[in-house]
């Protein structure tokens, strides 16, 4: 997704190649979701003859400055890019296009070839970008709402630790806050927290100055840098955390250390536990708090459910699933749920008070002792009537497990309440 380095290295590609030539063909594509408020004709013909004085940006939004008004605007939105063709050398990545490339491309918003033959394609795969036609884009949305520009605006240390000061929400959602500062986005705000060591949901205002000095410093270090190389992300410094965002978790790791994501201000975040600790008040409400143990063969997340919300299982849980555990045992096997059919057994021809006897899925209860049989193969009839209530015991037993399987079990502090077991009154 573009953010400020991105969209900052377009510019210089643009300054660099495009300024002081005239605009000679112009091609707007007929997509009114992302051509916002003009229709493609008109933005062609208002464009067209026109000459290129300057390239200017703030946070994610870049516009081309022509010797008359209405100037072109984009929002780059999650995949929007500037290409360029006939530039022999550039270092914004995006801006080379192959021979063997389809040109322009079908995701093409907006084109422009200039007077020396140099192409410029504004394109968008997602359609989530905005393309405008204004008098001055400085002074309506998206670009007039902004807060000051990570790189050309910074505040003052003194002026940064007394802004945050005041904010009560966490710090990752603050930096994506495009009202707040502008040209931060996900990536590099994961990336200026790592390097400050501050955790991704550490309360703004809780920061002590010292912290929000080193977090500003790193701001202003992880763009120019990432500026220094024109944006190729394959030539960011080797021990950012960069490199492995996209990595699964348990196999993400940065100079031998864990990276575990989380999610914060609705965005998946990746961050260092070693490192990026929470402090004061937040930590100390972490202390004590059950960790929920990871399946076998995957790393437990630090931290995840303090800020997901999850809660771990509860000690009551654990103990009613052991006796539901000791439940089965104790009856002989898995227990399955009830049948809704009523089956006779084959052995023994009786017919339970409530309808029938319910069957635990297997054709004869398995669980039930097998009546004794005389010499001759036949059951006697006091044999018979013992086995037939042993096997409605057994029965009943089993709906009283089937009970505690599907309804929730009562807690009272870390012990399980169950009904005692119904018992045949005696003979």
């Amino acid at each position: 997704m573009p953010e400020l380095p991105e969209v900052e290295a377009a510019r210089r590609a643009i300054e660099e190649h495009c300024i002081g030539k005239k605009i000679v063909k112009s091609i707007i594509a007929d997509d009114n979701k992302v051509i916002d408020g003009v229709s493609a004709s008109d933005f062609e013909a208002s464009v067209l003859g026109k000459t290129i004085l300057s390239a200017h940006r703030k946070g994610k939004n870049l516009w081309l400055r022509l010797d008359s008004p209405p100037f072109p605007s984009f929002q780059f939105g999650m995949t929007g890019a500037i290409y360029i063709k006939g530039v022999a050398v550039t270092q914004y990545k995006r801006s080379a296009v192959k021979d063997t490339d389809e040109w322009p491309s079908k995701y093409s918003k907006f084109f422009v070839e200039l007077d020396d033959g140099l192409e410029l394609s504004f394109t968008d795969k997602r359609r989530f970008a905005k393309v405008r036609l204004l008098n001055d884009p400085t002074s309506v949305p998206p670009i007039s709402e902004l807060g000051p520009d990570a790189l050309l605006e910074p505040m003052t240390v003194d002026e940064f630790t007394d802004s945050l000061s005041k904010k009560k929400i966490t710090i990752k959602p603050l930096l994506l806050d495009q009202s707040y500062i502008s040209g931060i986005g996900n990536w590099v705000a994961d990336e200026v927290l790592y390097q400050a060591k501050i955790h991704p949901l550490q309360t703004a205002a809780s920061l002590s100055k010292e912290s929000c000095a080193t977090l500003l410093k790193c701001i202003k270090e992880v763009i120019e840098k990432a500026l220094e190389v024109g944006a190729d992300s394959s030539q960011f410094p080797s021990n950012w955390i960069f490199h492995s965002r996209e990595k699964k978790p348990g196999k993400a790791f940065v100079d031998g250390k864990k990276i575990d994501f989380i999610t914060a201000g609705g965005r998946t975040t990746a961050y260092v536990p070693e490192l990026q600790k929470l402090n004061g008040v937040q930590a100390a409400k972490t202390v004590g708090k059950p960790r929920k143990q990871a399946p076998k063969g995957e790393d437990s997340k630090d931290d995840d459910k303090y800020n997901s919300g999850d809660e771990s299982e509860s000690d009551g849980e654990e103990i009613a699933e052991n006796v539901k555990s000791k439940k089965r045992q104790k009856l002989g096997g898995q227990v399955k749920q009830p049948s809704s059919r009523k089956r006779k057994s084959k052995e023994i021809d009786t017919e339970d008070d409530d309808g029938g006897n319910d069957d635990d899925g297997g054709g004869s209860d398995d669980n039930a002792e097998e009546a004794p049989k005389t010499k001759s193969g036949k059951v006697t009839k006091n044999k018979q009537a013992k086995a037939v209530t042993t096997s409605k015991e057994k029965v009943i037993s089993q709906k009283e497990l089937y009970r505690i399987d599907s309804a929730p079990a009562q807690l009272s502090s870390s012990r399980v309440m169950l009904r005692p077991k119904w018992k045949p009154p005696s003979p």
